[in-house]
């Protein structure tokens, strides 16, 4: 997920960028690959995520690694969708300026919602059966989604439903050690920034294994993954 801090390593946000008309959008956020921002397409609101140039590459192969990322990016939201995982539709892909532009959802993010405790005992325990089983769908279809945490979730108003977005380190793989790192991170995000609500991650688990057809050797492989992390806290 994408946020206001401008990393070194990046361009200036209100530097140029070819064929891109900065007069359109507002700036909402950045990270270290791409900036995100608000405006529209089509006279429809819209969210446009665009991957800016590292300097410190040689240009032919920045172009060549950013490209092969946005692609990547690309194919994964497709992917996902077709594996009945809800995410923004996609409107237009412009390679030129290596921009997605893509449907602004309406609603708030899960970690915006748990924090503010905006949901009641029954809702909670809805949502979090409901990102166990759309991440379950993910890893069965051969998707690792690399960034799992509640900032990478919405929930879409007025109905509340699930949706995946920042899919930009996405990657395809069926390795059970791929699909534990990626729990892995989700549970580090839940324990990090959910804590005060207790252990909501079991719920999740739960809903994985029961929706998962390769939960087995994936939640052994967690198993070891987080008595690694454990280890490495323990160490510093």
């Amino acid at each position: 997920m994408v946020d206001s801090t401008e990393p070194s390593a990046g361009p200036r946000a209100d530097e140029a960028v070819p064929g891109f008309d900065l007069s359109r959008f507002k700036l909402i956020g950045q990270g270290a690959e791409a900036r995100v921002w608000e405006g529209s397409y089509l006279d429809v609101p819209a969210i446009m995520k665009q991957r800016f140039s590292k300097k410190y590459r040689h240009a032919i192969l920045d172009k060549k690694i950013t490209q092969s990322r946005l692609k990547q990016e690309v194919r994964s939201i497709v992917r996902a969708r077709k594996l009945g995982v809800p995410t923004p539709v996609l409107y237009y892909v412009e390679q030129e300026t290596n921009s997605i532009y893509m449907e602004k959802v309406e609603g708030m993010s899960v970690k915006a919602a748990l924090q503010s405790r905006a949901l009641d005992e029954q809702g909670l325990h809805a949502l979090l059966r409901e990102i166990g089983r759309q991440v379950a769908l993910l890893h069965d279809g051969g998707l690792i989604h690399g960034d799992l945490t509640t900032s990478n979730m919405l929930l879409r108003s007025p109905e509340n439903k699930l949706v995946l977005i920042d899919f930009g380190l996405s990657y395809n793989n069926t390795l059970a050690e791929d699909k534990a790192v990626d729990l892995y991170v989700l549970e580090r995000a839940f324990t990090s920034a959910h804590s005060a609500l207790g252990n909501l991650f079991d719920d999740v688990l739960a809903s994985y294994r029961q929706h998962s057809r390769l939960w087995c050797p994936t939640l052994n492989k967690f198993a070891e993954v987080r008595m690694r992390g454990r280890k490495r806290t323990m160490v510093g």
